[in-house]
């Protein structure tokens, strides 16, 4: 039998923690609970989960430090749970280290969903800066600079690829503004972000097959998410 997917929940509000937990054992997944950050950080540590799902507005240590935290030892998938309107927490969060959210009050299948993709990175591993990427409708080789979108060569400038190129390697996972400034162009361009809008209008315009982004999709004040299937239909 395969070893089960451990995952630690993290909330300040039982209620919540018992819900999560129940509908997390029912997929089969191994969870624990903590009430506050210092217990989650203690139980990331000897217990070592495979994912971490934690609320953002705690007593004593936020959800922001915890994933500060976290990340500085670990690169466990982190999901945060923020309460609709929490948008600059929610960036700061995501720019900590946190890899994907989902908004209070929230679907349990889209958490669901949400761990699932998470998982499924990790497990597929950590690509070399040089090897393809093969996924959905999109075949990138960084060592010939070729893109093909639906069988499809596509000329892409070289910032547009490198572009292009870490969008697709994060597929599914929201990627904030500051994140894709850093990764492009450098730490010094994080506060430029007409940059970032120039080349994914640029983007946008070379590899999606309509007006509508179903590749590159906008998740509105945060930043942007590369579907390499397309965006399901509304």
């Amino acid at each position: 039998m395969a070893e089960r997917s451990r995952i630690l929940v993290v909330d300040d509000e039982a209620q919540i923690a018992r819900v999560l937990k129940t509908a997390l054992s029912s997929q089969g997944y191994e969870i624990k609970t903590a009430g506050d950050g210092e217990s989650a950080l203690n139980l990331a540590i000897d217990w070592i989960p495979d994912l971490i799902v934690t609320d953002l507005s705690m007593p004593g240590m936020t959800g922001i430090e915890l994933c500060k935290l976290v990340r500085e030892r670990s690169q466990v998938p982190l999901i945060v749970l923020s309460v609709r309107g929490e948008e600059k927490t929610k960036i700061e969060a995501l720019d900590a280290g946190a890899d994907d959210y989902v908004t209070k009050p929230f679907s349990v299948n889209e958490l669901l969903a949400r761990v699932r993709a998470n998982l499924r990175r990790v497990a597929a591993g950590q690509e070399s800066s040089s090897a393809a990427v093969e996924d959905g409708d999109f075949y990138i080789n960084p060592d010939s600079r070729v893109v093909r979108v639906s069988g499809k060569e596509v000329h892409l400038t070289p910032k547009e690829f490198d572009l292009l190129t870490f969008m697709a390697r994060h597929p599914n996972k929201v990627l904030t503004h500051r994140v894709l400034l850093n990764a492009v162009w450098g730490g010094e361009s994080v506060q430029q972000p007409e940059y970032l809008r120039v080349f994914i209008n640029q983007l946008r315009k070379k590899v999606e097959p309509g007006e509508t982004p179903q590749y590159i999709v906008t998740d509105p004040w945060v930043g942007y998410r590369f579907q390499p299937t397309g965006a399901p239909p509304l």
